[in-house]
């Protein structure tokens, strides 16, 4: 390969998307059948995992990390001293909700509550509540 050729593939690469259909196909129908009643449990962990590999340093990382990976914006909405409270929306969250009667953001709730764990060295676990009118999440993380 020349260097022409690898850095046009670099650039490439950079610039590459998965269709927002080959995505869903993936998460909400390929995991769901695979994993039946599972699946929520196995996402829950699996966003966990995928935290240790892409730490988030602040929220600013956290909502940077969640735009890139296409799960929507999230924003600190209220915060104490065991408890976060992070709101999830934007397009692909108004998606999910249109085309699903109830969406699963477990993937995004454990990502968050790993995130949480790392950053206070506590053991932190995460809930979500969804706002189907409004199309929006609610994800409320608790350590102690």
């Amino acid at each position: 390969m020349t260097i022409e050729n690898e850095e046009q593939s670099l650039s490439e690469s950079k610039n590459a998307s998965v269709s927002i259909f080959g995505y869903e196909l993936i998460r909400d129908v390929l995991i769901g059948d695979l994993l039946g009643a599972d699946a929520d449990d196995v996402l829950y962990w699996g966003g966990k995992a995928i935290a240790r590999r892409f730490p988030c340093t602040d929220t600013e990382e956290l909502a940077a990390f969640f735009q890139e990976a296409g799960w929507g914006m999230i924003y600190l909405i209220k915060e104490t001293k065991n408890e976060r409270l992070y709101r999830l929306s934007g397009e692909m969250t108004e998606r999910r909700f249109d085309m699903h009667a109830t969406p699963s953001f477990t993937l995004e709730s454990g990502f968050v509550a790993e995130q949480m764990s790392a950053h206070f060295d506590r053991e932190a676990e995460a809930i979500c509540q969804l706002h189907k009118k409004s199309k929006h999440v609610d994800i409320t993380v608790k350590w102690e």
